[in-house]
């Protein structure tokens, strides 16, 4: 990365935020960082939307929608008024609906429109799976799939470690998942918001673009025919390069896995169509 603009209705706020961030780049390299305005996306080649309202203490991210859908309305046009050709990343919630959302609304290509996904929640899914087992979180594979929320999808079947499968009791798949599940409201209950894990899952996935990797990632993407689900952006593993989303992977789902990710799907889809697009 070679340049990052904070853009913010608060310009105030982006100016100080830019200031801070400069103050650490001798310790980092050389990255030219400032606060601007929408005109500065003209050659980005990476958006990262994450403006909106706070999730607050005992809401869910659904209840989140009407408010940030409005925000979008602004922030959209503004984008598409300066760049066509970038990939815009959602990170605001409800994170999978609002990718929907700037797919209608900017005109993009949907492999140019991802939301953050799965990504943090699959994160969290192997840093419990590591705690129970003992074994460092990056040597486990694990997804999260589904909604960014509470329908979110765990794929007990497919955990593993180099290939071998993880067994769990009952009573540890129950504990490990809802600890997952709901990590972000403890987070926001204790301190407000999340901050540091979502913004090293973005980075992450920008990298990926940027350095054109190829990686495989929880990210949220429009859907077309994935184990019958269509029309609607779900968080799946997905082939991310600097054409965006390149390639989604095709998961063999067990039937409760299928029953569980089929009900997230509806529960977005029911939400969606209260939207006007």
């Amino acid at each position: 990365m070679s340049e990052l603009v904070l853009i913010d209705v608060n310009k105030e706020k982006a100016l100080g935020e830019a200031l801070d961030m400069n103050h650490g780049l001798p310790f980092t390299g050389g990255v030219k960082l400032w606060a601007g305005d929408y005109s500065d996306c003209a050659d980005a080649d990476v958006i990262v939307i994450a403006a909106g309202a706070s999730q607050r203490p005992g809401e869910t991210r659904i209840d989140l929608l009407k408010r940030n859908a409005v925000i979008f309305d602004s922030i959209i046009q503004n984008i598409v008024k300066y760049n066509n050709h970038g990939i815009i990343l959602v990170a605001t919630n409800p994170v999978d609906i609002l990718s929907y959302v700037t797919l209608k609304k900017s005109g993009f290509p949907s492999n140019r429109v991802i939301g953050s996904g799965t990504l943090l929640d699959s994160a969290r899914f192997r840093y419990l799976i590591g705690q129970n087992k003992k074994i460092n979180p990056r040597s486990i594979h694990a997804h999260i799939i589904g909604e960014h929320g509470d329908s979110e999808v765990p794929l007990w079947s497919l955990a593993n470690v180099a290939g071998i499968g993880l067994e769990f009791s009952d009573e540890d798949r129950e504990e490990i998942f809802n600890n997952t599940k709901n990590a972000a409201y403890e987070i926001i209950n204790a301190k407000g918001a999340t901050y540091y894990a979502i913004a090293l899952a973005l980075d992450r996935i920008i990298v990926s673009i940027l350095q054109n990797e190829g990686s495989v990632l929880n990210v949220s993407t429009l859907l077309t025919d994935y184990n019958g689900v269509s029309d609607v952006y779900l968080g799946v593993p997905s082939i991310v390069d600097r054409s965006g989303v390149r390639e989604v992977l095709d998961l063999k789902l067990d039937n409760e896995e299928l029953t569980r990710f089929h009900a997230s799907a509806n529960k977005l889809k029911a939400e969606i169509a209260k939207l006007d697009l």
